[in-house]
């Protein structure tokens, strides 16, 4: 005689399911935060010294040309494009490089399958603890570029608009950890070095990191050709909100790409988690 067993339980999305998962990545960001603050403030704080302190002290001017034009200094512009370059890369490392792991020869991402949620919110936690951390590096990397320049030329920085400054933030952070999570499905470990070199370096050098997007009018091929890389419309969002002076991007232009482009891009990268570790 067949016994017959009640079908198991269909997974749901809990809250407390949900915050045990992010625990676990909290207490391996604790574990791991020398490592995690030493390569967070790295680069901006060499970068920031040498060009907004050495440079104008030993008479080379502010290191980029257009803030005589402007009427800044170059740390104004430095301080943007610092914070949304940290944002970005800690955001996508978050992301990307423990996943390609888990997905790799262990296969670790069998043991978190095991949890009674759906699929996809596996890649939801994932994404939110990568945009979790690109806060956490903005935060820690906003006194650097802030207080690191040459007397003389300190960065003209207004935190009146805060709200505006709150949606880039927070958009610029889950965009970064959402394209962290779709990478993460799409490349094998043994080729994360293209990651770094066909990736975060041009993106970040044609990011408007070092120079607004205005600037580029003289270029034009170029200043439309970077509008296709996510990482200028952090940048000039964060201009925007923080150094309303400079020539930046129209609101309504970031925004529509920071909101629309982060829900597709979380929609995208989620729609491929799910099938990755279903295959």
């Amino acid at each position: 005689m067949t016994t017959l067993r009640p079908a198991p339980p269909a997974p749901t999305l809990g809250a407390h399911t949900f915050v045990s998962m992010l625990a676990r990545d909290v207490r391996v960001l604790r574990r791991e935060l020398f490592t995690f603050l030493s390569r967070t403030l790295m680069q901006p704080l060499f970068f920031v010294f040498v060009f907004a302190y050495v440079m104008p002290r030993i008479g080379g001017g502010d290191g980029a040309g257009f803030g005589r034009v402007a009427g800044v200094s170059f740390a104004t512009v430095l301080v943007p494009g610092m914070l949304s370059t940290t944002m970005f890369i800690s955001g996508l490392m978050a992301v990307t490089v423990p996943l390609m792991m888990e997905l790799s020869y262990n296969n670790e991402i069998e043991d978190r399958l095991l949890a009674p949620v759906p699929v996809w919110a596996l890649g939801l936690a994932k994404i939110t603890s990568g945009a979790v951390q690109a806060l956490v590096g903005a935060i820690v990397v906003f006194p650097v570029v802030y207080f690191v320049h040459d007397s003389a030329e300190p960065p003209q920085i207004d935190l009146g608009n805060w709200p505006l400054l709150l949606v880039v933030v927070i958009s610029s952070s889950v965009l970064s950890a959402g394209l962290g999570l779709l990478m993460g499905t799409m490349l094998d470990i043994r080729k994360s070095n293209v990651l770094f070199s066909l990736v975060t370096v041009p993106l970040t050098m044609l990011g408007c990191v070092y120079y607004p997007w205005a600037a580029l009018q003289n270029t034009q091929w170029l200043q439309i050709a970077v509008l296709l890389n996510p990482l200028v419309y952090s940048s000039e969002g964060l201009r925007a909100s923080l150094t309303s002076s400079m020539p930046h991007m129209p609101t309504w232009a970031f925004l529509l790409v920071l909101i629309g482009g982060t829900a597709g891009v979380v929609w995208l990268a989620l729609r491929s988690f799910t099938r990755k570790v279903q295959h």
